[in-house]
């Protein structure tokens, strides 16, 4: 008998006395009692990203030009996805701000990005129990680059997109594409527990809510 075999027949023996596999129990919640979109969810996605440092407006659809505008008032340039909804695009432009399409005609390299003070995306879904905003490269979102280099992301949500749970989310999620998951700004911890903003992406999460 090889050390090999001497191994893996000690490792049979062990595992044969745990006896038969116990079931995973799968008993999460699939499905809220909440509707998405609704009150009780909007209240909770908004608790929880204010507890995470987050900015969040919720606004008409009337009140959203304004408010885009006043959340890139202190940015003198703005990178968007090229089939970000024009109107919000010319938003973007006002004050005379630069506002540059990402992948017209090539995408943007590191240093041109980290140039650029904000981008400005909607989103795929959010989750109301995690305080989670999901991108997955989807329309108005653009690559994933965009949204992790300059200082400011500026998202704008539709009441609809946002559900209770975590199960509900990946549901309406693809599993191939390439997901994009925020939980306030970008924030990490030193040795003294100091917390520094702005490490690893946005330095500033402005969630705008349409409902």
């Amino acid at each position: 008998m090889t050390s090999r075999d001497t191994v893996l027949t000690r490792i049979r023996a062990a595992l044969a006395a745990d006896g038969p596999a116990t079931p995973i129990p799968r008993d999460y919640i699939r499905r809220s009692a909440n509707e998405p979109g609704s009150e009780h969810v909007l209240e909770l996605l908004i608790d929880r990203l204010v507890d995470y440092k987050a900015l969040v407006d919720r606004v008409s659809v009337a009140e959203l030009p304004g408010v885009v505008d006043a959340a890139l008032s202190q940015s003198a340039s703005v990178v968007v996805a090229p089939d970000l909804e024009p109107a919000i695009t010319a938003v973007c432009a006002l004050g005379g701000r630069r506002v540059t399409a990402d992948s017209v005609p090539e995408a943007l390299t590191p240093q041109q990005l980290d140039a650029i003070d904000a981008v400005v995306t909607t989103a795929r879904v959010a989750i109301a129990m995690s305080g989670t905003i999901i991108l997955d490269g989807g329309p108005g979102q653009g690559r994933r680059a965009i949204t992790l280099v300059p200082d400011r992301h500026v998202v704008i949500l539709t009441a609809e997109q946002i559900v209770e749970t975590v199960a509900e989310a990946i549901a309406v999620l693809t599993p191939t594409a390439p997901l994009t998951m925020i939980a306030g700004p970008s924030a990490t911890s030193d040795i003294e527990l100091e917390r520094v903003e702005g490490v690893h992406g946005p330095r500033t999460l402005h969630v705008i809510i349409v409902s």
